[in-house]
């Protein structure tokens, strides 16, 4: 696939996961426990199952032949040596909360590794993506602009997000708790949105960890392609989830690996 090819593509899943996915924002929909325990809570509605299917009606008519990781339905094996890797609605307990924090994460790996992808968030018309080495922002009907990290280099001056300082096991916590008090400022809840966040320069470190493959792969290129570094905890690749350090700079990631790893 060319270029254009792929980011034609992917506009193309974000339009019809989007419009299956706004006819159920803030009207309350009946939500399921994947999970099924008391300890941990992991939602899921009939928009996340309907935007997934979107995808893969598309996906089924244009490359039959590449294979699929979806968050709500089974993996597809493929031939082509490409992988869509999608999560419908990441950010469900957002969506549900009727808060436009959510997005779908479409992603795309070449022989296992990420080469493009496209965050998009349609209650606000809000899409980021990347593909051929540069990233993108378009909101609505206007102006396509290129992506560019803030530059920040030294903690004191960083801006940190995370979905939920409670997301960390007991042994995440010191290392979390260390960074945070490192870190000018830190907010919370926003999921795979911080990650666009830090790619449009507005905010400088995302840390996280239970991380899936559907959670990140769409979202390493663009932070990529903005100058930014994605990898894990100890400086390796996240391309399958886990724990995430995402930097502005790589002065800045350095920074932030030290204070982790204590």
């Amino acid at each position: 696939m060319t270029p254009d090819e792929i980011q034609t593509l992917m506009h193309q899943m974000a339009d019809v996961s989007g419009r299956a996915a706004l006819e159920h924002f803030r009207k309350r929909p009946d939500v399921d426990d994947k999970a099924g325990t008391d300890e941990v809570f992991d939602p899921v509605t009939v928009a996340d199952r309907n935007a997934e299917a979107a995808i893969r009606d598309v996906l089924a008519k244009e490359r039959p032949d590449d294979a699929i990781l979806g968050e709500e339905m089974d993996n597809i094996d493929g031939t082509s040596g490409y992988r869509w890797v999608v999560d419908p609605i990441d950010g469900t307990r957002a969506f549900i909360s009727g808060l436009p924090v959510w997005g779908t994460i479409i992603g795309l790996e070449r022989d296992g590794v990420p080469v493009a992808g496209l965050f998009h968030q349609p209650f606000t018309g809000e899409r980021y993506w990347a593909v051929d080495g540069k990233a993108w922002l378009k909101v609505g009907d206007g102006e396509t602009r290129p992506l560019s990290c803030s530059g920040i280099r030294s903690l004191d001056a960083a801006t940190m997000m995370t979905t939920s300082p409670r997301i960390f096991t007991r042994d995440e916590q010191s290392p979390y708790d260390a960074l945070e008090k490192a870190v000018q400022l830190t907010r919370y809840g926003c999921d795979g949105y911080a990650y666009c966040m830090l790619a449009a320069g507005n905010i400088d470190l995302v840390m996280e960890s239970g991380l899936k493959a559907f959670d990140v792969c769409g979202l390493i290129p663009i932070v990529e392609a903005a100058g930014g570094v994605f990898t894990s905890w100890t400086g390796e690749s996240a391309a399958s989830g886990g724990r995430t350090l995402v930097a502005a700079t790589r002065d800045l990631h350095d920074a932030a690996l030290k204070v982790i790893a204590g």
